[in-house]
């Protein structure tokens, strides 16, 4: 299975890139409200991490179901499938982060969540007129985008898929070498105060999942579009 999906540019409306969710649907509409989305016509790309923490984790699968909702497979989905398919995960630590709502399910519950999120691709990659934008939830392993599509549609490695999902070296480093072969790389992961822009990766969590708010990105004109923080 390909852990990369590609996407044609948008001719009709906007295509728009949007930070963690973790579960606050309800404050990701109002965003979406202010800043004039029509899903008729726009796309809506994730950084994964739709679930956990939020009081709305369950509407997950409802999102990823409409036509012009798009999300790469977080950490935190990754490790709902990791609970359900019996691999390493201490229960605890995943209800400390957030994961208590998915663990309080019934397990036919459990495995269809894990189903879908482990459908969910690795890597996203969009074409508009200036050139190609990637999404990742984390950061890209390899300094050449075209490496890490390889590896996507052939077979990626558990320790690429780790790190595209869970690095943090970037920020830490403060790395500001861009990944070729990509006009944008999109990410979130690491909640910030606001947008960083390291080489050509957009750390985009601003935290509207807790006090922040989202920032929504035009992967046309690479600019910035805010929302009014709120309940």
């Amino acid at each position: 299975m390909s852990r990369i999906q590609r996407f044609a540019a948008n001719a009709r409306g906007r295509d728009l890139a949007v930070g963690d969710i973790h579960g606050h649907f309800q404050r990701l509409e109002r965003c979406l409200g202010q800043i004039g989305f029509d899903a008729r016509c726009d796309r809506l790309f994730s950084v994964g991490d739709l679930v956990d923490r939020g009081p709305e984790s369950e509407r997950a699968l409802e999102w990823l179901d409409q036509p012009w909702f798009h999300a790469v497979q977080g950490n935190h989905e990754a490790l709902a499938v990791s609970h359900v398919s019996g691999g390493r995960l201490d229960p605890e630590l995943y209800r400390a982060a957030g994961g208590g709502w998915f663990l309080d399910l019934e397990p036919a519950d459990q495995q269809r969540y894990a189903e879908r999120f482990a459908a969910m691709p690795v890597a996203l990659e969009i074409k508009t007129t200036l050139g190609l934008v990637g999404i990742l939830h984390a950061d890209c392993p390899f300094p050449e985008w075209a490496e890490l599509t390889r590896q996507c549609q052939s077979g990626l490695d558990v320790a690429v898929q780790e790190f595209c999902q869970w690095s943090r070296r970037r920020l830490q480093q403060e790395d500001s070498r861009p990944v070729a072969g990509l006009r944008a790389l999109v990410v979130g992961h690491t909640p910030l105060r606001k947008v960083s822009v390291l080489g050509n990766v957009w750390h985009i969590d601003t935290a509207g999942w807790a006090s922040g708010h989202f920032s929504v990105l035009d992967l046309a004109t690479l600019s910035l579009l805010s929302a009014t923080p709120g309940e």
